[in-house]
């Protein structure tokens, strides 16, 4: 349903909808399992003259046929499932939606509802962390928390009262997914790549800022974590030929994630050289810190200093298993060496 399709699914939607469910009522699985559609918010229009949530409907174009698809899921008692994000509302309409209004403190009306005891779960929702002037940790948190505190208030929605059921994400980032959106696509996730939480959420919807990541109800991180060597490719502070330096750039941004450098995100105030550093570093820790992935054209080099700065995170990433292999075959290569100086040794003595 999604504009960005231009009416590819429309014809197959719904019928591929029906035979689902046709199919699970004749296994007799139909009252325990219901099938839906996740719908995202570009279902939903608002006039121009009256730009507001209360004033809307769904697209002119596709109004006819959401109403059939509505009507089908409301014989079937299941579920409207709908991906909602008040993070896109703000990206593509800044300059006309409220920006509280995302956060849970701005007015609402009730809308119009021509089934309210339909079911109403949201599918995705969320907000990412970096790649956008408002995609930061302390948005995030404040979105996060007030969804979940409301969602399991029992508040509800003007219209319908009681809990929430929500999907909330996502879980960690996605370096390669794709970012034609926006930079923001690949971090939505509550966890960094490593497990470990980025701020402080409490899953239960309390909102008391005592229980910090010790709590039990606050996120847990992982434990346990191995991580390559701290050293980091950054820009060779002696190298003069420049040349081929923004070609050496595009090239490892190609082959890794440079988002954090976007307009807004979190290292978009790094230098030219720490934009290349950054760059240099994305591609070497990826790659797993091979030796050969610092050239650069003699562009880059090694150090053990943390080039990390104002709030730009040069990262260091997770050891694979092949290299933690390495080092346990190393240990055992080691063992069989020493044990085989022994087996000389007793042999020379004999």
């Amino acid at each position: 349903m999604l504009k960005a399709y231009n009416g590819t699914y429309l014809h197959s939607t719904f019928p591929a909808l029906k035979n689902i469910q046709t199919s699970l009522n004749n296994a007799g699985l139909g009252s325990k399992i219901k099938a839906t559609i996740p719908l995202n918010a570009d279902i939903y229009y608002s006039p121009d003259s009256n730009p507001l949530p209360s004033a809307g409907d769904f697209r002119p174009e596709i109004r006819d046929l959401i109403l059939q698809i509505i009507q089908f899921l409301h014989s079937n008692n299941a579920p409207f499932l709908v991906n909602i994000y008040p993070f896109l509302s703000l990206y593509s309409n800044n300059d006309h939606f409220p920006f509280d209004y995302a956060f849970f403190d701005g007015g609402n009306k009730p809308l119009r509802d021509g089934y309210p005891e339909m079911e109403v779960i949201v599918g995705e929702v969320g907000w990412p962390t970096d790649g956008d002037k408002n995609a930061n940790t302390q948005n995030a948190k404040r979105f996060n928390q007030g969804l979940l505190r409301h969602a399991l208030s029992g508040k509800g929605t003007p219209k319908r009262k009681g809990n929430i059921d929500l999907y909330l994400f996502s879980l960690i980032d996605e370096d390669a997914k794709s970012v034609s959106p926006g930079n923001f696509e690949r971090h939505w996730g509550i966890f960094q790549f490593d497990g470990k939480p980025k701020y402080e959420l409490d899953i239960q919807g309390n909102n008391d800022k005592h229980k910090g990541h010790e709590g039990k109800k606050a996120l847990v991180g992982v434990k346990g974590v191995r991580y390559m060597e701290k050293k980091w490719c950054i820009l060779d502070p002696k190298a003069t030929d420049l040349e081929d330096l923004p070609q050496s750039i595009d090239y490892a941004c190609s082959l890794s994630d440079c988002t954090s450098l976007g307009y807004g995100s979190s290292c978009n105030n790094l230098s030219s050289e720490g934009n290349a550093s950054y760059a240099f570093n994305m591609y070497y820790q990826v790659h797993n810190q091979k030796d050969w992935d610092c050239g650069f054209s003699a562009l880059a080099t090694i150090t053990h200093e943390d080039p990390s700065q104002n709030g730009c995170q040069f990262p260091v990433m997770i050891a694979h298993a092949s290299s933690s292999n390495f080092l346990v075959h190393q240990e055992v290569l080691d063992l069989v060496k020493r044990a085989l100086w022994v087996y000389i040794w007793l042999l020379f003595m004999m």
